[in-house]
């Protein structure tokens, strides 16, 4: 088996070394810079410095040699970029390849998921594409700290055979049938991590920060459920796992940003000094487009997109959301 990887960010060269474990992975960089450098180095020097890399990891900045030869596909591409890449590579992927997704996000300009943009530029079987997703930060995962995982595609052959691929000594992986879900769950999460990093950034404590996990779950998986997700999984890995992970990790990309924000920094300054993507500066704004088409409440996704889009200070903020009107826990909910 050949396994293909798009991207070689920080997560998806830690899944390119699970991998490459088990069979032979080929790693895509945008840039030949950084392919070479992984190459002579055996290590990630922009995303993973200090980190070896498994032997039977190879690294290439031509595309349609990283995919030709695939028996299966793995896509790390931010979420602006994630269509234009496999559009490039649509012409040299072979027909019926399974395809996972690690990006978790939503396309702004046509509120779609990531699995769609799949099956949309490369023709795709929706049975046999899906996401890997959960509590996975990735310097945790490739120093080999224990961690759990989810892969969520339809095909349950197809999900056992790419569990055995995946699978470590260190990384366990389990189904999940719940594609929608668990990918809903991997890009609404990102929004709340920004308050929750606002509220760190603001100097509360952990009381304040257990109310914006909890209520943002609630949230998402109000929102999770409309977009077709099942309850049960926003309440697993993909959903309260990567939740609680993003929200109190100083290793989120999303949570540093909202801790800088609450600290009065512009947001424009923050990003300009950031390597990697914070999908949820960009997500916000579509998972408030989703919200109200659907007529779902969302009080901190849209206090959030007030903070990133309408310049608005997080303190100010703290006052309209804690001011709204007295409800049930589970409103919402039905």
């Amino acid at each position: 088996m050949q396994v293909a990887v798009i991207g070689a960010g920080s997560w998806g060269t830690t899944v390119a070394a699970l991998a490459a474990a088990n069979a032979p992975t080929t790693l895509w960089a945008r840039r030949p810079a950084l392919a070479e450098a992984i190459s002579s180095a055996g290590e990630n020097p922009d995303y993973l410095p200090g980190f070896r890399l498994p032997d039977g990891l190879s690294c290439t900045a031509d595309l349609r040699q990283a995919v030709a030869g695939a028996d299966v596909l793995v896509v790390a591409v931010p979420s602006h970029g994630f269509r234009d890449v496999l559009r490039q590579a649509a012409p040299h992927v072979r027909s019926g390849v399974p395809v996972l997704s690690l990006t978790k996000g939503i396309e702004q300009d046509t509120l779609t998921r990531m699995t769609q943009v799949v099956v949309e530029e490369l023709d795709a079987s929706p049975s046999r594409v899906g996401v890997l997703t959960g509590p996975n930060l990735a310097k945790e995962v490739v120093a080999g700290q224990p961690t759990a995982s989810v892969i969520a595609v339809e095909d349950e052959w197809e999900a056992e055979r790419l569990q055995r691929l995946f699978m470590g000594p260190t990384f366990r992986v389990y189904t999940n049938p719940d594609v929608v879900g668990c990918e809903a769950a991997g890009a609404l999460k990102n929004v709340m991590a920004l308050a929750a990093g606002m509220a760190h950034g603001l100097g509360y404590g952990d009381n304040s920060m257990a109310t914006i996990v909890t209520r943002g779950l609630a949230e998402l998986t109000r929102l999770g459920m409309t977009m077709g997700g099942k309850p049960m999984t926003f309440a697993g890995l993909a959903g309260m796992g990567d939740l609680v992970a993003t929200c109190i990790s100083p290793k989120s990309r999303n949570r540093t940003v909202g801790v800088e924000l609450g600290r009065g920094r512009p947001l424009d300054e923050i990003t300009g000094e950031m390597q990697m993507v914070a999908e949820g500066v960009k997500t916000t704004a579509a998972v408030l487009a989703l919200a109200e088409a659907a007529s779902v409440e969302m009080p901190i996704a849209t206090i959030v997109g007030r903070v990133l889009y309408d310049g608005k200070r997080p303190a100010d903020m703290v006052e309209s959301l804690m001011g709204r009107p007295a409800r049930a826990e589970q409103h919402g909910m039905e």
